[in-house]
This record gives structure tokens, C-alpha cells and sequence, in this order.
């Protein structure tokens, strides 16, 4: 059953866009927030509406129940939806956004299953969805767009991206800032990397290395399956994306999956994200061309009273794409865009805000 409950929702201006968002986890609650502070009429959807982040926010209406149960035709006027469901019951969501033609969608679930296949069924119901629109992917794939866009061809192009507690803690080094389950999925699903021009599968947590991350010091990366559509949109010979973590935390997982002692229902206790232990997101993306030319891009975060740091780099993106979308409601085409497909324009503004908003951002501006 669904139910609906009102929260000082009188608009604070008029002609403010009316937002549905699906899933108040640390990132969907950090976007809808945001977005009400904007200025944004802002519907959130989640089967459980006791969030303290976003109870009593104005310009927030909260509704309890399954983000899969909802019929959009009940509600008047909805400028855009927002995906933010976890793994495979974002995808299910997803599958029935590609056939609105009402409004765009923006979508930051992150499944195996990618809705670029969905692409010829949206145009057929004149559907449209930007996908993947959080820091990695998301703004990586911006980045990647960007190198390619100035250097051409790419010799190799690599990711390299974790959010983590500032100081290894615990028996695992680590707690997860978003779906631990979806953690567990990046830690098995094998790795799609491109190889001497062609797209080859690796072993997910193959190819560990040791990096030096600023200001904390030394880091292991390992392959994740991270670069989805970007295998097919940037040239390159080759490209990899790796996780980052403190060392000691993937041999841990490793031993204990070889061992058999691995439970996964515990791993979703000890991974709990506590938002009273310092946590960071960092991400560098490097890109070489066959000259020897290279671009590189630093992105840090160390959380603040607003969210955490994972929250707000991937909040910000999504925000950035929404308000672009907004501003420019014909900026997309009917179908399922991905983020390296925004003009440099949008990613320049997007950059822009994270910077406002206490992201440290180095590396070359985006040219317009």
C-alpha cells in the first residue's frame, strides 16, 4: 500500500520544478535534499520514509511505499524522475522508465544490467534517460569524453576511484558509502577492459597495485567493472578502471571467499556505513595519446554536515545533470543517454558546482 505524508512542502517560489525521486539511501537523500534547497518541489519515494536527513525539509514530499508500485499517472505536472534505487531493482525500475514519454529520467541505480539495450524500445515509446550520472561513472565518463575530445584516440585511459575511511579501521579497512550488496557484485562481476583495442574480461580484483593517494598515503587498486559504456564510445587502446581501497581489505575478502568463510549477511553489518567515522572519496583520471600528450583529473572529498563525501560527489553529479536537464529541456533526444554524451557546457557547470560546494576538483578546464 502506498501512503503519502506532507512535510512543509509550500513552495518557497513559483515555477519551480517538480521532482520525483526513488530511494532515500546516502546518495538519493543527499540529491533530494539538495534539490529541495534549490528551490526544487521534491516527491521522494522510498518503504521507509523515517529519514532524519529529510524529515521536516521543506520543499519535500515524502511517500512511503514500493518505488516499483507507482503509478506516475496519479501525479500532476512531474518535470523529471530520479532513479536512485540499488542494483537490480533500479534496473527493474528503469525498464519501466524508458517507457514514459511524459518527462526524462535521470538514473543513478547502478546494476549489472545497463540500459543502453533499452535504447531502440525508449525511442519507440518516446522515452528519455541519461544513465550513470554519478562520479564514477558518471563524471569519469565526462572526463574521458573530454580527453578524447582534445587528445583524439586514446593510447590508454585509466580510473582510478574509492571512497574509504580516512585511516584504515576495523578488521576490514573500509565501510561502504553506498549498497553493500552492490559492493559485493563489483567485488565478483568480472571486469570489461579494453586490450590492445579490443574489449576482453578479467577477473574482478585482478591486476592489484600499490598507488600513492595524496594526503593518505599508500593505497592498493585493483580492475572492477567500472568503465561500462565508455567501452564503446572512447576510442582507446587500452582502458581499465580500478577500485581503491587500504591495503589489507581485498586479500581479507579474497582469503575468506577461497576459505569458504565468507558470509555476506555479516559483510552487510561490518561494511554499515557510521557516519561518525572520517570517511574520503578520491578519483583520479589519467588519459595519454599516442604522442605522449596526457590529461589528468584529481577529484577529493572529505564529507561535511551536509553528507557524506561519496553522497555529495555522486549527489552533486546527478544534481548538475538534473538542473541541466531542466534548464534545457531539448538538451537530450529521445532514447537512453550516457553521461559522456552531455555537451561540454553541462560538464563544465557541473565541475563548477562541485567546486562551490567544497570538491576539490584539479586538472585542466573543460573547453567550450
Amino acid at each position: 500500500m502506498y501512503t503519502h505524508r506532507h512535510l512543509n512542502v509550500k513552495p518557497s517560489r513559483r515555477n519551480m520544478a517538480v521532482i520525483h525521486c526513488l530511494g532515500a539511501g546516502l546518495v538519493g537523500s543527499y540529491v533530494a535534499k539538495t534539490l529541495a534547497i534549490r528551490g526544487h518541489n521534491v516527491h521522494v519515494h522510498d518503504l521507509n520514509i523515517n529519514n532524519r536527513q529529510l524529515v521536516g525539509v521543506q520543499n519535500i514530499t515524502l511517500h512511503e511505499g514500493d518505488a516499483l508500485d507507482i503509478s506516475f499517472s496519479d501525479y500532476d505536472n512531474i518535470d523529471m524522475v530520479i532513479n536512485m534505487l540499488p542494483g537490480d531493482i533500479g534496473h527493474a525500475l528503469t525498464t519501466i522508465l524508458v517507457e514514459e514519454s511524459a518527462f526524462p529520467s535521470v538514473d543513478l541505480s547502478f546494476s549489472e544490467y545497463t540500459p543502453d539495450n533499452l535504447n531502440e524500445h525508449a525511442k519507440d515509446c518516446g522515452g528519455r534517460i541519461l544513465w550513470d550520472v554519478g562520479i564514477a561513472p558518471g563524471l569519469s565518463n565526462m572526463l574521458l569524453a573530454e580527453a578524447y575530445r582534445v587528445l583524439g584516440r586514446l593510447k590508454n585511459a585509466e580510473v582510478r576511484v574509492g571512497g574509504n575511511p580516512t585511516d584504515p579501521i576495523g578488521k576490514w579497512n573500509y565501510m561502504a558509502p553506498f549498497s553493500p550488496k552492490d559492493v559485493i557484485a563489483e567485488y565478483t562481476r568480472p571486469a570489461r577492459v579494453i586490450r590492445k583495442g579490443e574489449e576482453i574480461v578479467l577477473p574482478a580484483i585482478s591486476e592489484r597495485h600499490i598507488i600513492h593517494v595524496p594526503e593518505r598515503g599508500e593505497m592498493e587498486a585493483f580492475l572492477t567493472d567500472g568503465l561500462r559504456s565508455v567501452l564503446n564510445s572512447i576510442p582507446a587502446i587500452d582502458m581499465s578502471e580500478y577500485t581503491v581501497r587500504w591495503p589489507g581489505h581485498i586479500q581479507k575478502y579474497i582469503d575468506e571467499r577461497d576459505a569458504g568463510t565468507l558470509n555476506e549477511e555479516e559483510l552487510l553489518i561490518d561494511w554499515w556505513f557510521d557516519t561518525k567515522i572520517p570517511e574520503f572519496t578520491w578519483m583520479e583520471v589519467t588519459a595519454t595519446d599516442h604522442d605522449g600528450n596526457n590529461l589528468k583529473w584529481e577529484v577529493s572529498d572529505y564529507g561535511g554536515d551536509d553528507g557524506s563525501s561519496m553522497a555529495r560527489t555522486t549527489g552533486l553529479v546527478t544534481v548538475g545533470c538534473v538542473e541541466a536537464w531542466l534548464k534545457d529541456p531539448n538538451m537530450l533526444p529521445t532514447g537512453v543517454h550516457a553521461p559522456e554524451s552531455l555537451p561540454p557546457i553541462v560538464v563544465k557547470s557541473i565541475i563548477e558546482m562541485m567546486k562551490e560546494n567544497r570538491v576539490e576538483i584539479k586538472g585542466p578546464d573543460i573547453i567550450i
